[in-house]
């Protein structure tokens, strides 16, 4: 299956989008893609053709993206909180000749200059000029499973963003696999509130909803008391979010919001052990976590439903096989650390131009993630941080997840990030950022005798640094380079 066919899953009747601009049904949503189809192939995109879409979250992010797909051409969605030098280079390094866009963006710099810059296709102008390309002739586009259909560019966090390459057969075995998972139904309806660029919405909120034939609710942005009031009163009962979401929800929320929901899954970083607890004494309700990543479309782990253990990132997906790895790939039994390896139908096919990077994550089938990780007797996985986060104080190794689960553990401390400092007698020190709750006052003091109180003393952070909030990119990621560099 591509998936563009996915829009012809659901009754023609039931109601597949509900957005800003309007609700649409199936058989609705089929007719608008067809005509965004024509009239964007009418502007001069056709197979092959490398697309950047920059819009908010919207019906008109699926729309285009469906048409898109649909001509053969492939998708690079692009984050909406970058700046046109971070856009253009991205469309410059993809190769891309057109940008469907909901506003004009000022691409010309350093990256890109005026022969180069590609055709811009305003979505206002689009939706308003379809209706006019209904008899347009149409492409015979032959495409297969394994053809590319997206091209998602990694956050960066080591350097230039890297675009790893996509294929409907990787999109649509991740939704099939993730459907198995959460028990997913046609009666479900979804709140996608996550951004529609980023792939965890988009397999979780969106190809899981059509292929079962489902509906999605649909927001701009998150708006905390907005989106109670919807799940509370639009029938919304998946709600998927980030840590940070459900830490708003645990401040803000009334039980009686959340009642019809029946499931709350959290990823896209990792989900604080206390955050879990207070969200389950204020609702009686559980949230799942899962784990996975852009180059595996994205989801690789996920926890059983009613047999979730706090803490783990759960158990491989359906077709999705992980290892615990050391250093030379050797598969370590349970309780020792190593790097989480996966494979699958899910695994991307590379990153796009880049063969040395590309060999260094892809290696005998398996895509080695950076994620340091443990698995327990019953093969539940646990996840103790990134690769590249781990601090090493005189030898000995520091793990940032442990630190912070043991700061948001304390009742003054909102929000907590930590991360390595160079030390000239140990190599590297603690250095832990921490957000307060409203209406208490750090008290360094006793902040570090609580934190003696639960770790070893090499564990402690040497300095503490409050900040009114944490700085994260649009998934809710914190941004731990950004830390480093204040």
């Amino acid at each position: 299956m591509l998936v563009h066919e996915l829009i012809r899953k659901g009754r023609p009747e039931k109601g597949a989008l509900f957005a800003k601009s309007g609700s649409y049904s199936y058989a609705a949503l089929q007719e608008t893609v067809d005509r965004y189809r024509r009239c964007l192939h009418a502007r001069g995109i056709g197979p092959g053709d490398r697309v950047g879409l920059f819009c908010h979250n919207s019906a008109e992010f699926i729309f285009a993206y469906m048409a898109i797909a649909s001509l053969g051409a492939v998708i690079i969605p692009l984050n909406i909180m970058f700046r046109p030098r971070e856009i253009a280079y991205i469309l410059s390094d993809a190769d891309s000749r057109h940008v469907v866009t909901d506003r004009p963006l000022e691409l010309a710099s350093a990256e890109l200059n005026d022969s180069d810059l590609p055709l811009q296709h305003l979505l206002p102008e689009i939706g308003e000029a379809a209706s006019a390309y209904r008899d347009h002739p149409l492409p015979d586009v032959h495409l297969t499973p394994e053809d590319p259909c997206v091209i998602l560019y990694t956050s960066g966090t080591t350097g230039r963003p890297k675009g790893a390459v996509l294929s409907h057969r990787n999109l649509v075995s991740n939704a099939r696999s993730y459907t198995e998972t959460i028990k997913a139904v046609e009666s479900d309806n979804y709140l996608c509130v996550l951004p529609l660029f980023h792939s965890f919405a988009w397999t979780c909120c969106v190809t899981t909803a059509l292929l079962n034939g489902a509906s999605i609710t649909i927001m701009e942005s998150f708006q905390p008391k907005e989106a109670l009031a919807l799940i509370r009163d639009c029938g919304v009962n998946v709600v998927t979010g980030v840590p940070a979401m459900f830490g708003i929800y645990n401040s803000l929320a009334d039980p009686r919001d959340l009642a019809n929901v029946r499931l709350f899954v959290s990823g896209g970083a990792s989900l604080p052990v206390e955050t879990l607890t207070r969200f389950n004494e204020k609702t009686g309700q559980s949230i799942v976590e899962g784990y996975g990543l852009s180059e595996a479309s994205p989801v690789v782990t996920f926890n059983p439903i009613g047999a979730t253990k706090p803490g783990s990132i759960g158990l491989p997906l359906p077709a999705v096989s992980v290892m615990i790895v050391d250093a030379t790939g050797q598969d370590l039994p349970p309780g020792e650390v190593g790097e989480l390896i996966c494979q699958g139908p899910n695994v991307m096919s590379g990153y796009l131009g880049l063969p040395q990077e590309t060999a260094a994550v892809l290696r005998d089938g398996w895509l080695y993630t950076g994620d340091l990780a443990y698995r327990d007797d019953e093969g539940y996985i646990f996840i103790v941080d990134r690769k590249k986060d781990l601090i090493i104080v005189g030898g000995l190794n520091v793990y940032p997840r442990e630190v912070e689960e043991v700061l948001y553990a304390h009742p003054s401390v909102k929000e907590a990030a930590v991360i390595g400092m160079p030390d000239k007698t140990r190599g590297e020190a603690v250095r832990a950022f921490v957000v307060i709750r409203d209406g208490a006052e750090l008290n360094r003091k006793e902040l570090m005798t609580y934190l003696r109180a639960n770790l070893a003393s090499y564990k402690l952070p040497r300095e503490i640094v409050e900040l009114e909030a944490l700085p994260r990119n649009a998934t809710g990621k914190v941004l731990k380079k950004e830390l480093k560099t204040r």
